[in-house]
């Protein structure tokens, strides 16, 4: 498959050009970013010095391929998609602007209403192990936020097997600095994050809509920003009507995730990580789910760790080319991750 990336330069931009340059059932054919037209890949990735020759080309100069990745900021693919899509290739949308079902929410969160309110309709959420049928026969995907994905992961199979009051869901995600983007502005800047524990969102969070589409309950969502450069953490407090043991738990999660590739249950009695921890999943596309019971505050608390421009972004956007596409569902993200890093 002849493959393009639209907004090639920035840090999701650059994970989706590493995977793809390495997938050995696509050809990367164009890359795209109007501040780094005309210059090599490795002038913005340098990881990816001596890889391909390959130039940035401007937005304006997209040509029709097999499937086209938009890593651009929100809001600009909502206008640009339509005319992507008309070409008839795949589109695997990595921005919100296709996230959300109910046009209503994207004035809420996004502060604009949305131009294409009939395309929402058509586009699979991006999440294969909640939509992989949908995901095998859409021309639009869009893929999950980061916090978002780790949150779902988390918390939807205590939903589905009923354990959850579903008016009293508590989400605390922390995430490290890539997550706000190669421009996040001043707030980015190294001498204001060192060191910080920042609650950039105690409320409000945009992931918040994503989160409850998808499972169903209402979720009070909080994030912070640490010093980390990759890596999400979601600690879900779900307050539960009845005595939950560890047993259920473990029945509970294996039934959600015993079969998916990328989903792995981690709750172990001893050792230094007993529970999910998201440095030692940078690079991969691993999700690492756990959990705990906590009879005194009746409520289970759920974990999930991911690597943010990975799981969180482009390792699931390959993840949904390869199943949309019939290849097998680990293609180009066999990375196992590093220990000690």
């Amino acid at each position: 498959m002849k493959v393009a990336v639209v907004g090639g330069s920035g840090y999701v931009g650059g994970e989706l050009v590493r995977l793809l340059l390495r997938h050995p059932e696509v050809e990367v054919v164009q890359v795209t970013s109007d501040s780094m037209a005309g210059k090599p890949l490795a002038r913005a990735h340098p990881n990816l010095r001596k890889v391909s020759p390959l130039l940035f080309t401007p937005h304006a100069s997209l040509r029709p391929a097999d499937a086209t990745f938009v890593a651009t900021p929100h809001g600009e693919s909502m206008r640009r998609l339509p005319e992507i899509l008309a070409t008839g290739g795949l589109v695997f949308d990595l921005s919100a602007d296709f996230r959300l079902r109910d046009p209503d929410e994207y004035p809420r969160y996004y502060g604009q209403t949305h131009p294409r309110p009939d395309l929402l309709a058509t586009a699979a959420y991006g999440l294969p192990e909640v939509h992989r049928e949908a995901i095998r026969t859409s021309s639009l995907v869009a893929v999950p936020g980061c916090i978002a994905t780790a949150s779902i992961l988390a918390l939807r199979p205590l939903v589905r097997a009923g354990l959850v009051d579903p008016e009293h869901v508590v989400v605390d995600a922390k995430s490290g600095s890539s997550a706000s983007g190669r421009d996040a502005g001043p707030a980015g800047l190294h001498a204001e994050r060192s060191g910080v524990m920042r609650a950039y969102a105690p409320t409000g969070h945009r992931h918040t809509a994503e989160i409850e589409q998808e499972t169903g309950v209402r979720v009070a969502l909080s994030c912070h920003g640490v010093e980390a450069v990759r890596g999400v953490l979601a600690t879900v407090h779900a307050y539960v009507p009845r005595e939950v043991e560890e047993k259920e738990l473990w029945r509970t999660y294996r039934a959600a995730y015993g079969e998916e590739p990328f989903v792995r249950i981690v709750h172990e009695s001893d050792g230094f990580f007993r529970e999910p921890e998201p440095k030692l999943l940078a690079g991969t596309n691993f999700c690492d789910v756990g959990f705990a019971v906590d009879p005194h505050a009746h409520r289970v608390v759920a974990l999930a760790a991911l690597d943010n421009l990975m799981k969180g972004a482009a390792g699931a956007a390959v993840q949904c080319l390869n199943v949309r596409a019939g290849f097998p569902e680990t293609t180009g993200l066999d990375f196992l991750g590093l220990h000690p890093i």
